[in-house]
């Protein structure tokens, strides 16, 4: 036989003058240079459970890697978050002790009041945010007052957000994040601040926040779990998401500064609808206890790579359209971020 063989391939291959987006994959430093989404230790905020006393440090079981600190021990944390460059906090209070009324929540010497003043004492330039609610300071653990028969009264609750948002701002915060889905609680914090010329204090508010399963392990690490019943008559259902945009209209009417989709990771699909709808503020999304939970205990059993998983799951949340991430993962994904940089 002669003449040329036809190479089965040459129908295959492209014609001259195809696109090949492949051309910017090919090595690291072009896929760094083109990347869309970028994550940097200053996109994430490290949340804290401060509780009462001296010397205590309670690792959380079910978040591995996460302890409740007693006060004297953030000035030590404080530094190392500097020195990853994360240069927010978000903190959560356990009191020394709880009632129906949640009296400590508001309390000059609470604990969250105390870690506040020592915390802009260690690090002025930290941004200070600081949860508020009532869940983690009342026997019942629910978010606010209740009425005999259990249920969260929401107008007479408004007050005492109030006054847990001024006695922070008092204390030093830089921003209150209310997190109750209490209808009105964005207004009335800014009220109250307001009239306690408290105006530089910013509000970040949980304006989609849904009554979810993934937060089990946080219940463990505030105590905050309730001591019947649920949370599905104030938070939202997970089957609602032209809900959200109602809610976050709302406080963004009532003065919110900046606005929180929680969780993250089952509510992407709202943090991207949120951020369209709502561009002109910042947007925060929280990578919730059970969303770390489910990598920590993947990666302590050998099934996944933790950094890339982490790096890849907060990359996901700020693509979506999330500014800032709350999360758990945040000294060690700061500390991978530096060291890829």
């Amino acid at each position: 036989m002669t003449g040329f063989q036809t190479d089965p391939l040459d129908a295959l291959r492209l014609a001259p003058g195809v696109q090949r987006p492949r051309r910017l994959r090919r090595t690291a430093a072009l896929r760094d240079l083109v990347r869309e989404t970028t994550l940097a230790p200053d996109d994430l905020v490290h949340p804290f459970f401060v509780v009462s006393g001296q010397g205590v440090r309670n690792p959380v079981t079910s978040m591995p890697g996460v302890n409740q600190l007693s006060v004297e021990f953030l000035p030590a944390e404080a530094s190392e978050l500097e020195s990853l460059g994360i240069k927010a906090v978000l903190l959560f209070g356990i009191p020394s002790a709880k009632d129906p009324l949640g009296l400590e929540s508001y309390s000059d010497d609470g604990v969250v009041q105390q870690a506040i003043r020592v915390l802009k004492d260690a690090s002025p330039e930290l941004v200070v945010m600081t949860d508020v609610c009532m869940c983690e300071y009342t026997d019942h653990g629910h978010c606010g007052l209740l009425d005999a028969d259990g249920y969260v009264l929401n107008d007479e609750t408004l007050e005492i957000l109030g006054r847990i948002a001024v006695s922070h701002g008092e204390a030093g915060a830089d921003v209150v994040a209310p997190s109750g889905m209490i209808d009105g609680m964005v207004g009335a914090i800014r009220t109250a601040l307001d009239g306690d010329g408290l105006e530089r204090v910013a509000i970040l508010s949980y304006a989609a926040k849904y009554a979810s399963a993934f937060y089990g392990p946080f219940r463990e690490a505030a105590e905050g779990a309730p001591a019947f019943g649920d949370r599905k008559s104030h938070q939202m259902d997970h089957g609602n998401a032209r809900e959200a945009l109602r809610e976050v209209a709302l406080d963004v009417e009532q003065g919110a500064d900046a606005l929180m989709v929680k969780p993250a990771l089952g509510y992407l699909d709202v943090v991207r609808a949120v951020r369209e709808r709502f561009s002109e503020l910042p947007l925060a999304a929280y990578n919730v206890s059970g969303e770390y939970a489910m990598v920590k205990a993947a990666a302590a059993n050998g099934w996944l790579d933790e950094r890339a998983v982490v790096l890849e799951v907060l990359t996901g949340i700020r693509r979506a359209g999330a500014d800032l991430v709350v999360t758990y993962h945040a000294k060690d994904a700061a500390a991978w971020l530096q060291e890829r940089s």
